[in-house]
């Protein structure tokens, strides 16, 4: 009985998703060497929560695009993407324009070459601002966040208070990709984390492909 209990005491644990799609890519890649964003963000949310438990509510995604003067490429695949993501039920997209900056990085030959880089800029405060909101709303019992951006411990600091002053319990989980022998297996600070190994990952892919074929990256 007490078992059973607990499992229905889970599995009515309200949960909203928040995903970071660079940073998310970013980790993807360094553990399992995919080169562009080919996860379904509200296959791998729902995923994570039968693997827990839990009641997926809502997801919400943000991304960095480059404007289609710096990079017709990545602009045309993250405008279409986010197209088809925001076609999902209770999904939420947001997106800001990357800034491209000149850095110096030294090749495999030794030379040092300037490059541009894209950055994002304000994606991890809209983040904070969502979550916090939410919390503050008491529209989730967990906040689950696809990020292992460290400047949101600080979010996780703010929601353990606010679960005080409601005197309710929210749990914050900070869920990626993790591979054996990888250097990037570290979650947020003062998170729970969970590892998403590539097999969960797979089964989450995108079917469909947004790289325009007839424009070079």
């Amino acid at each position: 009985m007490k078992t059973a209990n607990k499992h229905k005491l889970a599995s009515s644990l309200r949960t909203i998703a928040f995903f970071d799609g660079q940073n998310l890519f970013h980790a993807a890649k360094e553990a399992f060497g995919y080169d562009y964003p080919n996860y379904d963000p509200k296959k791998l949310a729902k995923a994570i929560c039968v693997q827990q438990g839990w009641q997926l509510v809502e997801t919400h995604f943000y991304t960095g695009v480059p404007n289609a003067s710096d990079n017709a490429f990545w602009y045309h695949f993250w405008v279409t993407k986010l197209g088809q993501i925001g076609r999902g039920k209770k999904v939420y997209t947001f997106s800001r324009s990357l800034r491209y900056r000149p850095r110096t990085i030294t090749t495999p030959s030794g030379q040092q070459q300037t490059v541009f880089i894209g950055e994002e800029k304000g994606i991890d405060v809209r983040i904070a601002i969502d979550c916090i909101r939410s919390a503050h709303k008491q529209t989730y019992d967990v906040a689950l966040i696809f990020s292992q951006d460290q400047d949101l411990s600080e979010v996780a600091e703010e929601i353990r208070t606010i679960a005080k002053e409601q005197n309710r319990w929210i749990k914050i989980a900070c869920a990626f990709p993790a591979n054996i022998g990888k250097k990037n297996s570290r979650g947020i600070d003062k998170t729970d984390w969970i590892k998403i190994d590539k097999a969960l990952y797979d089964a989450c892919l995108d079917q469909r492909d947004y790289r325009p074929p007839k424009i070079a990256p």
